[in-house]
């Protein structure tokens, strides 16, 4: 995975917990991981299709959604609802959409797909033979780890040959035909 796809994603999720919790946010030490992922508590996915493909996690504890929903909600929860569940994916939405903005900004503009949520630990899925960048960020109110596994997608700065449209074939009854 290229690194200089890394700080729109750290710097998009810091201004967004930051403003949202009224709190520092702290970046843990940074590591590359291979092999399938396994789920969290909770985590977001988010798939990234454009001049960066791939795909985002975001994982948390069941406590850090429900505390996060919270926040977010301005309202407490007791448990991983549908509201909750809702608020913790448009967060994941909202991090990402700010970060592809920023990719875009530096020429790396890529589309993102609506959020899907799994929740129960230890589901595995394949990132296939791409690394994973692994980003944990820290609040008081709970942890939240960001997956990386993206790439550059060099075929959208070739050019794609323009191929010119045939002219209607004539038919049988057509008297120039």
């Amino acid at each position: 995975m290229n690194v200089k796809f890394l700080n729109p994603f750290v710097s998009a999720a810091h201004d967004i917990l930051s403003m949202e919790f009224h709190e520092n946010i702290y970046r843990g030490e940074l590591r590359l991981e291979n092999g399938s992922y396994q789920t969290d508590d909770v985590t977001v996915i988010i798939s990234l299709v454009g001049a960066v493909d791939g795909t985002v996690f975001y994982g948390m504890s069941k406590d850090t959604a429900i505390q996060f929903a919270s926040v977010l909600m301005g309202e407490k929860f007791d448990g991983l609802n549908e509201l909750v569940q809702s608020g913790i994916a448009e967060l994941g939405n909202v991090i990402t959409g700010q970060a592809s903005m920023r990719l875009a900004e530096a020429g790396f503009e890529s589309n993102i797909s609506t959020p899907s949520l799994i929740i129960g630990r230890g589901a595995s899925i394949s990132t296939l033979e791409y690394p994973r960048l692994v980003v944990p960020l820290t609040t008081k109110i709970g942890s939240l780890t960001i997956h990386l596994s993206l790439r550059e997608n060099l075929q959208m700065s070739l050019k794609t040959p323009q191929i010119a449209t045939p002219a209607a074939f004539p038919t049988r009854d057509d008297p120039e035909g």
